[in-house]
């Protein structure tokens, strides 16, 4: 498979694949997480599309990733940093909750406006393995991935998400039960039981 020889040749690269192919970078990313055939397997990735609302539009997954359902998605998650700086690749060690660790890429995308005043459009693609895999990815190149500080611990989104002490949580966990002290100010307003 053409392809697959490609992608472990680049390590990956994205812009590189996207060039010997004449691919978008959706066409890539979405093409590398399917790459699972008996015989000619490749990494396991995930892939997700989001707009800037955080809405996941399309996703496609060979790992354990668990992706939002309803909401958007982890507020910690480099996708979503992405659309600070479009064309910039944003490299991530992300933690899920489970304690699995993923080597997460997130770029967003701009898409030309059809005509004069049409609006223009902004995605963020996000591409992940499992950190086992990492040392076969360029993008992995420079980043002590067994550094703890390193380390997003990211969740799925804030709804189901067990961590109680995030700075970014947008509101509590459906699970828990929150207080509201009376006699402090943190960044976020309640504590969780």
């Amino acid at each position: 498979m053409r392809f697959l020889a490609a992608a472990k040749e680049t390590r990956h690269d994205l812009d590189w694949l996207g060039r010997i192919f004449g691919a978008s970078l959706e066409q890539v990313c979405h093409r590398l997480s399917t790459l699972q055939r008996a015989g000619q397997r490749g990494i396991p990735f995930y892939f997700v599309k989001v707009d800037r609302a955080g809405n996941v539009i399309k996703r496609h997954s060979a790992t354990r990733f668990q992706f939002a359902r309803f909401g958007g998605a982890c507020p910690l998650w480099n996708v979503h940093e992405a659309f600070e700086q479009a064309g910039r690749t944003f490299v991530q060690v992300a933690e899920m909750p489970d304690g699995t660790r993923y080597l997460s890429l997130a770029r967003a995308v701009t898409k030309g406006a059809a005509h004069w005043r049409a609006p223009v459009r902004r995605y963020a693609f996000g591409l992940g393995c499992e950190i086992s895999y990492a040392g076969e990815i360029v993008y992995s190149e420079g980043i002590d991935l067994k550094a703890d500080a390193n380390v997003a611990k990211i969740g799925v989104s804030c709804r189901i998400c067990e961590r109680a002490n995030c700075h970014q949580r947008a509101v509590p966990p459906i699970d828990r039960e929150i207080r509201v002290p009376t006699d402090r100010r943190k960044v976020v307003p309640f504590d969780l039981s």
